[in-house]
């Protein structure tokens, strides 16, 4: 507790000592962002006490109502974008101006948490003087209220007048409904149509932000074998188990050394009989020891930072599942998720306009965070896009966990690091 008090306080000390390097303008942001400070914690409160998870659709727009009032007050046109039933997702929430001046912003946010209403309660409680719990609090109701505090500070100003921005709230970052051709293609049309992605997810302190994100896709592994006793395992064939063995362990020795590339099998089943629900993830399996198993069925992810190192560990564990052992055959098929946010000049840009931001508010540098540290986000599906960067959001611990925690000393500071980084973007040309 002592050691969290002398770190806010160093923190504030800075911030005040180099204020100066504010212009007045922004000066005046930070003052109204502080003023306001409260109101933004009610409305923080407000929504992590409305469960959210994706598949609480009536509770993922309980949410976007309580956000889309406060949008509105940033002289925003909100908007709800239903779904096709058949996705079973709640829908997004948008909130958009237009105008002339500046680069065109896209916000991202999501409305959705992995908390769903059948899992154990976890309402907002305030721990300690710098931390507090609540489910999504950092993931990412955090920074979705960033998003509107920050907003809504530039607006008093009159300083969103004649620039575009679009909000773009996604109902179902966490579970993203299928196919995601549907259920993202508004998001990434709208994106288009702007110069810069900001993603909202959580913020790993205030130092550090995302310039680049991995993708994360999945793959199926089926493996088929002759059936027979198991005194002759040796010499008549190996069966579907220890052909699945052989397949990982050389996924492993092979690829597993390469930066920012990761697989992992998430579910095993194999036996004499195998069925396996996609629906629920689950699997059943018959079996017994004294029988060669016929079958086994292997479901995995797999993370990457490009699409060309995605492309090529695919190719390699392709080679490695077709060299089968005797008396077995190994198919592999792979699925698509969400692309790689692949790092780039113009996010390094964005980073460099960041840094000089907050070196100006005192709180120091900002430097680029480590790739392999973050899942898979919405912004990744624009990436390709726009310049972008990520993890402007809340800071805390224990996202997508019982008890996921939010900083308090630190959520003033980044409000006011994003209002200044949206004024000094849309009045660049």
């Amino acid at each position: 507790m002592l050691k969290t008090f002398f770190s806010v306080l160093l923190i504030s000390v800075s911030i005040f000592a180099n204020a100066q390097s504010l212009n007045e303008k922004e000066k005046q942001i930070v003052k109204y962002i502080n003023d306001h400070l409260e109101d933004s914690k009610k409305i923080l409160i407000e929504s992590v006490n409305i469960n959210s998870g994706t598949l609480n659709k009536e509770g993922v727009k309980k949410v976007g109502e309580v956000f889309a009032k406060e949008l509105v007050k940033s002289g925003l046109t909100v908007e709800w974008i239903s779904l096709p039933d058949s996705l079973k997702r709640a829908g997004h929430l948008v909130a958009s101006r237009k105008g002339k001046k500046g680069k065109k912003l896209f916000l991202i946010g999501h409305l959705d948490t992995v908390f769903e209403p059948d899992m154990p309660e976890n309402p907002w409680t305030i721990l300690n003087d710098s931390t507090a719990t609540g489910q999504g609090a950092n993931d990412m109701k955090g920074g979705d209220v960033i998003i509107i505090a920050a907003l809504q500070a530039l607006q008093n100003f009159h300083l969103l007048d004649d620039a575009t921005i679009v909000a773009y709230f996604t109902g179902d970052e966490e579970r993203a409904g299928t196919p995601t051709s549907i259920s993202r293609k508004d998001f990434i049309e709208r994106a288009k149509q702007c110069d810069i992605a900001l993603g909202f997810e959580g913020a790993q302190g205030l130092h550090s932000i995302a310039t680049a994100r991995r993708g994360s896709s999945s793959w199926k592994l089926n493996v088929t074998a002759s059936t027979f006793h198991s005194s002759g395992v040796f010499k008549y064939g190996y069966g579907a188990i220890y052909e699945s063995a052989r397949i990982l362990n050389e996924f492993r020795e092979q690829l597993s050394t390469e930066k920012y590339l990761t697989f992992n099998p998430g579910l095993i089943v194999g036996g004499a009989d195998v069925k396996y629900d996609p629906t629920k993830a689950s699997a059943q399996s018959i079996g017994k020891d004294n029988i060669v198993s016929p079958a086994c069925y292997v479901s995995g992810d797999l993370r990457f930072i490009t699409e060309i190192q995605k492309e090529n560990a695919r190719k390699k564990m392709q080679e490695i599942v077709s060299h089968s052992l005797k008396g077995t055959k190994a198919e592999i098929k792979f699925s698509d998720g969400i692309p790689a946010m692949e790092p780039t000049d113009g996010n390094n840009k964005l980073l460099k306009i960041l840094d000089k931001a907050t070196r100006d508010m005192g709180i120091g540098e900002t430097i680029a965070g480590d790739p392999g540290s973050r899942g898979a986000g919405d912004i990744s599906y624009v990436a390709k896009y726009v310049d972008c960067i990520d993890g402007l959001g809340a800071s805390g611990n224990g996202a997508h966990a019982p008890g996921e925690t939010i900083n308090l000393k630190e959520f003033p500071y980044l409000i006011q690091r994003a209002a200044i980084l949206i004024y000094r973007l849309i009045q660049e040309n």
